[in-house]
């Protein structure tokens, strides 16, 4: 199957026993049940992007994807937590919100208040604000590398990083016009340029600089000011992530943007089985139908 031209990328995420494939206007679920049959569920985006022109525009477009994604991914993990127990699946928002926000808040608090309020006394020390900047970004990306090593001897965790490694192994066979079967996709990577592990790295680095324009500040306003600037810093790491895959051959491009996120997702990423691969396809020609493409394996 020969892939369209098209300015879309498809893409997804790795879940509890399964992948979510996001398309252009239909999100697909595949989780593989306690039985060995594999679950799917389709349903349609419902996405501003695909009603504004607003919504599309550069920026704006990254802070509305980032919340989006964060919705559906939660939702999915939470569909895909149910099925993969046997349980019934539902992921209504009454029971996504909730778990939405309150990982927001931890994440807010572990990656950007507290190295914020680490090295905040630094500020007596160092004889310029940049380097307090840069031990706060040390320290943020430290805490990232250690969280993302240290869940990845979970060994629950480490069959979702197979699933996440099947998603981008489907994406790619897709992109490369390959047939959509398992024992084709397993010859392609499991590291993707467009990952949302790429995605973290640029935010984390970014935030840097962002941050090194407000010099040192009183401690209150500096904990405000990263609350407040985190969508502005998504925004801009969103960009740069897209124009990463769009320029992926310009040595530059790939030296500075695309390789740093491909050397990060050797920890987030496993080889997966055969079967772990199929459940990424069948989330893929899922969405795919939905779109209206041929989905033929």
């Amino acid at each position: 199957m020969a892939a369209p031209s098209r300015p879309f990328y498809y893409g997804g995420q790795a879940l509890i026993e399964g992948v979510m494939i996001r398309g252009r206007t239909h999100y697909a679920v595949a989780v593989r049940k306690p039985d060995g049959a594999i679950f799917v569920r389709t349903e349609p985006l419902n996405s501003l992007l695909a009603r504004s022109k607003l919504a599309r525009l550069p920026f704006i477009r990254g802070v509305l994807v980032l919340y989006e994604t964060l919705y559906l991914g939660i939702k999915a993990l939470t569909l895909s937590a149910a099925v993969a127990a046997g349980q019934q699946p539902e992921a209504g928002p009454a029971v996504v919100w909730p778990v939405l926000v309150s990982s927001l808040a931890i994440a807010l608090a572990a990656f950007f208040m507290g190295p914020a309020l680490l090295t905040h006394w630094l500020g007596g020390l160092l004889p310029n604000p940049i380097f307090v900047n840069l031990a706060e970004g040390l320290v943020r990306l430290g805490l990232l590398l250690g969280y993302i090593v240290a869940i990845g001897r979970l060994p629950e965790v480490r069959r979702v990083f197979a699933y996440h490694g099947a998603e981008h192994q489907a994406v790619h066979a897709f992109e490369a016009g390959a047939p959509l079967r398992p024992e084709v996709a397993l010859g392609f990577s499991t590291a993707h340029p467009r990952c949302g592990t790429a995605f973290l790295l640029t935010v984390m680095v970014l935030a840097v600089f962002v941050f090194a324009w407000l010099g040192d500040p009183p401690l209150p306003l500096k904990l405000l000011s990263r609350l407040a600037l985190v969508p502005l810093v998504a925004a801009v790491a969103y960009e740069i992530i897209r124009f990463g895959a769009a320029h992926i051959y310009n040595p530059v491009v790939n030296l500075l943007v695309v390789s740093p996120g491909l050397w990060l997702q050797q920890f987030t990423t496993r080889r997966p089985d055969p079967d772990q691969v199929e459940v990424a396809l069948t989330a893929l020609r899922a969405a795919l139908k939905a779109d209206g493409l041929p989905a033929e394996g």
